[in-house]
């Protein structure tokens, strides 16, 4: 199985950006760490919602796990790509999006989304991959 993880906004940034909420490795390093039988991971970060949507709309994985920083709260385009493909994908934010701030708690991915997990930290990223390794 091969899925995708896309990763929005200020997401190269972890490890470095408010370590409190965000934890005090990268992404990279992360990464490392999750690999697992049977399934090819890969992985895509941009600051830019059109390149974003570019991987959504081209991606040959089997599934998709999106993490889309800020665009959550603001790219109808964002999720118009992914109302419009057929891959399956889940929602991953590292924090809980509906404990911050009140202009983070909706998103607008998350309605045509398979699936969203929140709060769990970087954990997140392999309980969606679980999810696809044992229900697709």
């Amino acid at each position: 199985m091969k899925l995708l993880i896309l990763n929005g906004p200020n997401l190269n940034l972890i490890g470095k950006r408010k370590p409190e909420a965000y934890g005090t490795i990268s992404f990279d390093e992360y990464l490392g760490t999750i690999k697992r039988n049977g399934c090819e991971l890969e992985f895509y970060q941009s600051n830019i919602e059109g390149e974003i949507i570019a991987q959504l709309q081209q991606t040959d994985a089997n599934g998709i796990i999106i993490n889309a920083g800020g665009y959550t709260h603001t790219s109808v385009a964002i999720r118009d790509a992914i109302e419009a493909i057929d891959t399956p994908v889940i929602e991953v934010h590292i924090s809980n999006i509906v404990a911050r701030e009140s202009f983070r708690h909706e998103s607008l991915i998350s309605p045509v989304a398979l699936g969203c997990i929140f709060g769990f930290g970087l954990k997140g990223y392999e309980l969606a991959i679980d999810y696809f390794l044992n229900h697709q």
